[in-house]
Order: structure tokens, then sequence, then C-alpha cells
């Protein structure tokens, strides 16, 4: 008996192969459904997918065979790989020098006939074959190779398509990865950065009350665009603060509480002035919810309504309906409305719908990411309808949750 030489590429070869990480791997249909056809066309009963290791072959796919492995020694595949743009054809092992003496040509299914097509990878390695096994001496039909060839590039599209999955997998996790690295530095510069800025407002303060007798109107302006300056970064952290929270966010404190009643305390809250008319629901619902989660929400789209309204009078409407399963809600406006292009990303972190607020003040692009996020904690989803010049459209769902 020869033992199989060794190609000239081993080392690159095996590597290739075990980047696949194919090796004991779980039965997979793809490939069991290519040995059926395999032994179905070339009407023999044994077809299998085998992967040549350093010291053994393994079979990733069998049909009528019961062996998991072999030593790579005794492997006719081990000698097919050695010609890996050619089909290894043995009609006969027994008239083969190679296979004098070959346990497997004295084992209870004797391999007395053998085809086999090397499988290449993408770089022209053979990492195994699709062979063929028959207990007595035989011959292929021209048609019969040609199928068998096919079938063999098959095996090497699953095997690149898992390749591709495989690295997409390694990108996927390594993004992950920096995903939570950049979170993390993130939320910790943002808390970091708020006693420094609370420091300074408070220091403004302090500068304007004692010493604004000694500073001309030009230091006085200076003081209160520093003062300004700051609140407008402590607003940009606060908001990406709760963008962060917002993805970290499980709905576990559910309480029952009345729309209608929400919404007054949220108008209550932001002292809308006679400029705008607030339409709420003409009948309220009772939600079981978060409601922190859903006061956000509604919080941030009615504030956006009122900061990029460009009407003499602001007329926001607030609908709400609900089903067995959700919580409809509906915020309309008359402003400004978004542009068509930005409708698609508009609940992208840092996108931004209009330059400018009403108050010539320009939006850091957080509130409606951290609104989606929201949203989605509570198992619903979130669109916007708009035309530029005439208003927006905000509608959002809530998953109602058994009390």
């Amino acid at each position: 008996m020869q033992k199989p030489a060794l190609p000239a590429n081993e080392q690159i070869r095996l590597s290739e192969l075990r980047q696949l990480a194919l090796l004991h791997t779980e039965p997979d249909p793809n490939y069991d459904t290519i040995t059926r056809l395999a032994a179905a066309i070339c009407e023999v009963p044994i077809a299998l997918v085998s992967l040549i290791d350093a010291d053994k072959q393994w079979f990733k796919a069998k049909i009528g065979w019961d062996l998991c492995d072999t030593a790579r020694d005794i492997s006719f595949c081990a000698h097919a790989i050695l010609q890996p743009r050619e089909i290894t054809i043995i009609p006969d092992s027994r008239l083969d020098e190679r296979f004098k003496g070959n346990p497997l040509l004295t084992s209870d299914y004797p391999v007395i006939f053998y085809a086999g097509v090397p499988l290449l990878s993408k770089t022209g390695n053979p990492i195994g074959t699709l062979c063929i096994i028959d207990h007595k001496p035989r011959n292929l039909s021209e048609a019969q190779i040609s199928a068998l060839k096919d079938l063999a590039l098959q095996v090497e599209n699953l095997f690149e398509l898992r390749r591709s999955n495989l690295q997409l997998q390694e990108v996927e996790q390594l993004l992950t990865k920096k995903n939570e690295q950049l979170k993390k530095f993130a939320g910790t510069v943002s808390h970091d950065m708020k006693m420094p800025l609370a420091n300074m407002i408070v220091t403004t303060d302090i500068l304007r009350a004692k010493y604004a007798p000694k500073l001309d109107a030009q230091g006085i302006d200076y003081l209160s665009y520093l003062k300004q300056s700051s609140f407008s970064l402590s607003d940009y952290i606060d908001n990406l603060l709760s963008y962060y929270e917002s993805e970290e966010l499980q709905v576990k404190n559910l309480e029952k509480f009345d729309l209608h009643h929400l919404l007054e305390e949220i108008i209550d809250l932001l002292k809308i002035s006679e400029d705008y008319i607030i339409n709420l629901p003409e009948s309220g619902i009772e939600l079981n919810s978060s409601k922190s989660a859903v006061q956000q929400i509604l919080l941030n789209l009615i504030t956006n309504s009122l900061k990029y309204n460009d009407k003499e009078t602001g007329i926001i409407t607030i609908n709400s309906v609900e089903d067995h399963a959700y919580y409809y809600i509906q915020i309309s406006d008359n402003g400004k409305g978004i542009a068509a292009d930005k409708l698609d990303s508009i609940f992208d972190l840092f996108s931004i719908a209009s330059e400018t607020d009403n108050k010539g003040k320009k939006g850091n692009g957080i509130g409606l990411s951290t609104v989606r996020n929201l949203v989605h904690s509570l198992g619903g989803i979130i669109s916007v309808s708009s035309t530029e010049g005439e208003g927006a459209t905000f509608d959002f769902t809530i998953q109602k949750v058994s009390a």
C-alpha cells in the first residue's frame, strides 16, 4: 500500500480548510442533498463529501457510509487531491498498486470502485473531494462524469458562501465590540462633562453679578454668549445620554395611566404660548405601559412641533385609538415640514431635517433617534409623513402588554 504524498502547498491548503471551520460540524442538508444526487446519478451506493485534514479525512456529508472519518494514510481522497484539476477514477482498486493491502478493500463494505472530484478553495487549493464508491468494479459514462463535476462545483459554492458568512460574522462581532466601546466612551465622557459645564454656568453668573459694573457692554455680551453656549452643550449632552439610555432600555415597570392626563401634564410643563393651538384626542385611552418612556416620546415629538413651526398660529393635533394588540398615537402639526430627501433618514442619529428652529438654534439630530429607540423598546414602530412647508405627521404604535 502506498501512503498518499503531501501536496506541495500542504500548509496553505490546511489553513484554508480550517478557515472554513467545517470539520466536525453538524450535518447540513445542503451537502446531504448533493451526495444523494451524486449517488443517484452515478448509480452507486455511496457518495461522500470528504475533507482532508492533516492526519484524517472527515466526512461532511455521506450516504451509504457509516464511518465519520478514516486515517489519511488509507484515504483514496488523499490521493485524489494530488491532481486537483482532474477527476480521479479507479475502476477496480484491487488492480491498483497504490491500494494493495489497504484495509478499506477488505472491510465489510469494500471500496472497489472509486471516483473523486477535488474540491477547491477560492485560491485553487484542494481541501477535499466529492467522491462516489461502489463495492464492485465499474466505469462512469461521460454524462455521469460531467454531472459529478457539476455537483462538485456546487459544493465549492457552498464553501465560498460559508467563507463569506464567517467573514461577515467576524466583521459584525468587531463592529459590535467597537460600538459598545464607543457607547461606553460617549456615556463616560458625557457624564464627566456635566459637572464642569454646571460650574461654568454658575461661574458666569458670579462674574456677571460681581464684575458687571467694571465690564463694558461687549464684556457683558461675552458672558451671555458663554452662558448660552454652556447651556447648549449641556442640552446636547443630556440628549446624548438619553439616546444611549434609550438603546439599553428594557421596559419592566409598567403602570396604567390616562393618555389625556399625561398630555395635559406635558403641555403644562412646556408652558406653551398663546400662539399655538393644541388639539387633544376627543376621547382618552388608558395605557398599560412604561409611563416614563411614553412621556419622553410625546415630549420630544411635541417639542419638535413647537420648535419647528413657522406659522403665525401653530397648530398641533394629537389623535389616539387602540385595538386588541396596539395603541396608535398620531401627532401632526402645520409647521415647516420635512424635505422629501430627509424623510428616509430623519430617525438616524445626528440626522437634521432643518438647519435651525424658529429661534435660530441648530438641532443636534439626537431627539428623533431617541424617540425611535423608545418606541421600539415598547414593541412598536414609528413613521413620518410630511409636505415641506405644510407640516409633518408622526405615527407610532405601542404594543399592548397583559396586565
